[in-house]
């Protein structure tokens, strides 16, 4: 994958600093609108031959009254209380990969000629989100569908995180869930008609439901900056680690971040 691509697909973790940003931040009735930093993400791939990518990227983050902007997602409250929220949503999606982020032999102990495979290309998603925030911790119901054409699937997902103090920061655990639809798991984990028409092998996992486990932390520097990292690990069912675009052993995706932003 080119750089920018890179930038793109490392940004994914951004929607769960925010998360706690503005966890952390609705306890205050002047909570600031924006926040600018700089961030270095750490991920590991589970396709076969992209390997570890380390990348700086930066962190944006607006909320307003109506409209939000958090990493990758903008949004617009439909509905908004203290503690609860139903938002329509557009998100940019970085499942993505250029056929020539594979690695030739890596791709070749798995059988297939990475000569006949075609890209995987992001797509942009829209959808809905509600929340619920409370003393228990804040649960997230999310449905968004790709509008490009890229897959031309859907993923349905939930989210359960409980914050705490931890010193000065604020400790924020989660597990979470996603299912991805036949066509978009198919898209982005298995081979594409076109490729099989061309010799390569013919495999297709269907739907598929991935949890995620996730760790966040903020820390306030000063009155105005923040120390951010992130956690995130998913489990990918057999149906997607058994894909042959996938590296051999392969049980699950990690990626961790860290990030110092400033508060306007």
């Amino acid at each position: 994958m080119n750089t920018s691509c890179s930038v793109l697909a490392c940004l994914l973790t951004l929607p769960m600093l925010a998360t706690a940003q503005t966890a952390s931040q609705s306890e205050s009735p002047s909570s600031p609108r924006w926040g600018l930093g700089l961030g270095l993400m750490v991920k590991d791939s589970p396709y076969a031959g992209e390997g570890t990518k380390t990348t700086a990227l930066p962190l944006i983050r607006y909320e307003g009254e109506r409209f939000y902007f958090r990493g990758l997602t903008a949004g617009a409250h439909l509905m908004h209380s203290k503690g609860f929220s139903l938002d329509a949503i557009a998100s940019l999606r970085t499942d993505g990969i250029s056929a020539k982020d594979f690695g030739v032999q890596e791709l070749a102990r798995n059988g297939i000629n990475r000569s006949l495979l075609e890209d995987r290309d992001n797509g942009l998603d829209l959808g809905v989100a509600a929340s619920w925030r409370g003393a228990a911790g804040e649960f997230e119901l999310t449905a968004k569908a790709d509008v490009t054409g890229a897959s031309e699937g859907f993923e349905l997902s939930a989210r359960y995180g409980h914050g705490f103090q931890l010193g000065r920061g604020r400790l924020t655990p989660s597990i979470s869930v996603s299912h991805l639809s036949k066509d978009m798991a198919n898209y982005y984990y298995g081979t594409l008609n076109e490729e099989v028409a061309r010799g390569v092998v013919d495999y297709k996992p269907g739907a598929a439901t991935i949890p995620k486990l996730g760790l966040t932390y903020v820390h306030p520097i000063g009155q105005h900056w923040q120390f951010m990292t992130a956690l995130q690990y998913k489990v990918l069912p057999k149906k997607i680690t058994n894909s042959p675009l996938l590296k051999a052993g392969t049980n699950g995706e990690g990626s961790v971040m860290f990030g110092l932003s400033r508060s306007f």
